[in-house]
């Protein structure tokens, strides 16, 4: 599945590692944008300039990370789709020159079902995206999130993986995975 991931998800950095390594483990294949980047960098700038230079270095590695999730997009005009906010059209240019069937976003008004779906594509939260991939792909979900929780103890967090989750808005994913390490 090739997913478009709208730039509120790659800023959380928690929620950009789980699916970034759920995408290195084949789950999906992930596309963006370099205007989806430069909005995630931009909205690091509103915390200072320290976060806004590890926002450039940190899009920079997924860059190289992912080479081929890079869309060219396309000029948005002529799409012929209303959205509440016109700013978001671009989003949906790139998701549709990147061949996605989703778009993922925290932002499910901004992309609502009516103008997306004559386009083939549907915006999905995070937590509903990776619920889905979890029910197929459980020990990958798993191990993604297993890291990404490591680094942010060895960072110097203190949150259990059920509060870091539950904290960038994956309550579904957090209730499974504590329930899969029940079963264990």
């Amino acid at each position: 599945m090739r997913a478009l991931l709208d730039a509120n998800v790659l800023f959380p950095t928690v929620l950009r590692e789980i699916l970034a390594e759920t995408a290195a483990g084949g789950v999906f294949t992930p596309l963006w944008s370099q205007r989806i980047l430069d909005e995630w960098v931009h909205a690091a700038q509103r915390l200072g300039p320290l976060q806004s230079d590890r926002a450039g270095a940190e899009a920079a590695l997924l860059r190289i990370r992912f080479p081929a999730a890079m869309v060219a997009a396309e000029d948005e005009a002529g799409l012929g789709v209303q959205l509440p906010d016109a700013g978001d059209l671009h989003v949906v240019r790139a998701a549709l020159d990147g061949g996605a069937e989703v778009i993922v976003t925290m932002n499910l008004r901004d992309f609502p079902r009516r103008a997306l779906a004559p386009l083939g594509l549907r915006a999905i939260h995070p937590d509903e995206f990776l619920m889905k991939a979890f029910s197929a792909h459980s020990a990958i979900i798993a191990q993604a999130v297993a890291h990404t929780v490591e680094r942010a103890l060895a960072a110097g967090g203190d949150e259990t993986a059920r509060s870091l989750l539950r904290r960038v808005r994956l309550p579904r994913l957090a209730k499974a995975l504590a329930a899969m390490e029940g079963r264990g």
